[in-house]
């Protein structure tokens, strides 16, 4: 799919919508109280501007370089959930989905960017196989007519 065609354009707004919303949720979570949190406020933090800096570089291309970029900030936030749900992270823990509506909303947002970079891969990988096989059918069209054509 070239990234120029519409579809192209439409999977990159939305990755770079849904990394913004990841990245505005976590500085809205940083500036009203995570930020006093010793480790987890910096890691708020970055994750925030991660998502922000990937999200703005999505809007002038998309190279695979980027969206493993976008992939990744999405699976650090999942994994920095699920830790401080669970084990605890830099002894920090929370429980369910709070605060609400945050972790929810954040939930939402790095799900829909993974899903949309899987996507957007998969629509690759179709048009790498359809690109191969018009190479090898025009390719065997053209030996086809050489070997059939009359002897001169």
């Amino acid at each position: 799919m070239n990234t120029r065609s519409l579809p192209a354009l439409a999977l990159r707004l939305m990755l770079a919508a849904t990394l913004a919303a990841s990245g505005y949720i976590h500085a809205q979570l940083y500036l009203n109280g995570y930020r006093s949190i010793h480790v987890i406020g910096p890691l708020f933090l970055l994750q925030a501007s991660a998502a922000f800096a990937v999200a703005a570089l999505l809007l002038l291309a998309a190279p695979l370089l980027l969206r493993i970029a976008a992939a990744a900030v999405a699976i650090g936030a999942l994994a920095g959930f699920t830790t401080s749900r669970t084990i605890g992270l830099f002894g920090f823990s929370e429980h369910g989905l709070q605060p609400a509506p945050q972790a929810l909303l954040s939930l939402i947002a790095e799900t829909l960017t993974l899903l949309i970079v899987a996507a957007w891969q998969a629509t690759e990988v179709r048009r790498h196989r359809r690109t191969q096989l018009h190479h090898i059918g025009t390719n065997r069209t053209r030996l086809d007519r050489y070997i059939t054509a009359p002897d001169r």
